[in-house]
């Protein structure tokens, strides 16, 4: 690239910061405005915990509870259940998209389902599957599966017919058009869906353990919460947010391995 052109990437003589590097920035800059804004009493310390407490508390926390414990046990529901939503809804997305008729006939639904407030269903499934990991799995599963579904549908019918008449016209199979057109085509709504999914599910998960008191990060949430242990809540909070942000690489790992740029 000649260099008066790559001199338009530039500001100021230098170089865009990397989105990583301007994320971790203004992060920090928050945690700072936040320590201090607590430190001064601006903010409550019985409402919000100073931030260098709550990570530090990471370490003390695991001397009252099995913080680590509770971690892999929320981790592994999550997983659990976003590998179910997987097996499910990228074929049955796919099916709606290639049977028209089945995805303008239910089309409809699911989005009604997804709107519908499907959390409140726990005392149902405590009630079939008991007081149990299993309940979890399936509170984490049905408000993560719709939104999956919903974005595997809407990536394959964005997949421009212009793509596909130019592999056509290089003679290529129907599984190399799939795999090396339609899918990379399709991955950006696919992994929006995943994280959509991540999200409802995490969120269900984490909310029902702190209900029914089950195991996992949301009892430690509650325990936390209820004995007054502000700084303690809040590391256990910033323990679900690790979670969030393991599964979000992992799930940008695995689009840039479908949909490398």
């Amino acid at each position: 690239m000649p260099k008066e052109r790559a001199s338009k990437f530039r500001f100021s003589g230098l170089q865009m910061v990397p989105p990583w590097l301007a994320s971790l920035c203004l992060l920090v800059a928050f945690g700072c405005a936040l320590e201090w804004a607590v430190r001064s009493g601006l903010v409550s310390r019985l409402i919000v915990a100073k931030p260098s407490e709550a990570i530090l508390g990471l370490v003390t926390l695991q001397q009252k509870v099995d913080l680590f414990g509770a971690i892999r046990t929320t981790f592994g529901i999550v997983a659990t259940a976003i590998v179910l939503e997987c097996l499910v809804a990228l074929p049955f997305g796919y099916f709606l998209y290639r049977r028209r008729d089945f995805g303008l006939a239910y089309g409809g639904w699911l989005a009604a389902f997804f709107a519908a407030p499907i959390f409140l269903l726990y005392p149902l499934f405590m009630v079939i599957f008991g007081r149990n990991q299993i309940t979890l799995i399936v509170m984490g599963f049905l408000p993560g599966v719709i939104p999956l579904i919903i974005h595997v549908e809407q990536g394959f019918l964005g997949v421009s017919r212009t793509m596909l008449n130019v592999g056509l016209s290089f003679d290529m199979t129907s599984r190399q058009i799939f795999w090396k057109i339609m899918v990379p085509a399709a991955a950006p709504s696919i992994f929006t869906g995943f994280r959509l999914a991540l999200m409802y599910t995490l969120i269900n998960v984490v909310a029902i353990e702190y209900l029914v008191n089950v195991g996992g990060l949301g009892v430690i949430v509650s325990d936390r919460y209820f004995r007054f242990d502000i700084s303690g809540t809040y590391s256990a909070i910033i323990a679900v947010m690790g979670i969030s942000v393991v599964f979000n690489w992992a799930i940008g790992r695995m689009e840039r391995l479908v949909r490398p740029v």
